[in-house]
């Protein structure tokens, strides 16, 4: 255990598990969003017009932004509080992603994901901090860990199904208000 870790006390009993729930869905945030794009492209690509050769951007700059900054988000929540280095990037994340289904152009739709990787890349590394904070006995950091890696994991699973939900299969779909998330012509 580090020096910072020992410093800091650990949260009540009752509320590191709910602290453990809001990372997991932060994470899965993360890594669902890296994979749900690809298969709502083609959509989007019908919807805002753009060709073929520009795709690539759309999903190069979500993974450029976020690989890039994911070392300065570990060393900002390593300077400042880890809490509110992940509220921050929890907030930044969801309105550019807000921004990016709202988009009614190419160049909207590329910055907003290149904004929702820089969020994620300060997001990621605070959850995990957070959970190192939060659970100090072995066992239950043990178990926490578990439960984010697996959430982690599935979440590149669950990016692919949910980004091939369209309004004429999923319920709730059709009520979306993004330009993109049209229903697909026949």
């Amino acid at each position: 255990m580090t020096s910072a870790t020992q410093d800091r006390p650990a949260a009540p009993v009752d509320r590191r598990w709910l602290v453990l729930v809001v990372v997991a869905i932060a994470q899965l945030m993360v890594v669902l969003d890296s994979t749900v794009v690809n298969i709502a492209l083609p959509s989007a690509q019908r919807s805002l017009g753009f060709p073929n050769g520009d795709r690539q951007w759309v999903v190069t700059a979500y993974a450029l932004a976020f690989g890039s900054l994911l070392l300065v988000g570990g060393r900002l929540g390593d300077m400042y509080s880890r809490k509110w280095v992940f509220i921050t990037g929890l907030a930044g994340f969801a309105v550019s992603s807000a921004i990016g289904g709202a988009a009614v152009s190419f160049e909207m739709l590329v910055t907003a994901r290149a904004l929702q990787g820089a969020f994620g890349a300060i997001l990621a590394p605070s959850a995990l901090g957070t959970l190192v904070s939060t659970f100090q006995d072995p066992r239950e950091r043990g178990r926490a860990f578990g439960v984010f890696g697996s959430v982690a994991a599935g979440g590149g699973g669950v990016g692919l199904i949910l980004g091939g939900c369209s309004p004429s299969t999923c319920p709730g779909a059709g009520r979306s208000t993004s330009t993109w998330c049209s229903p697909r012509s026949p």
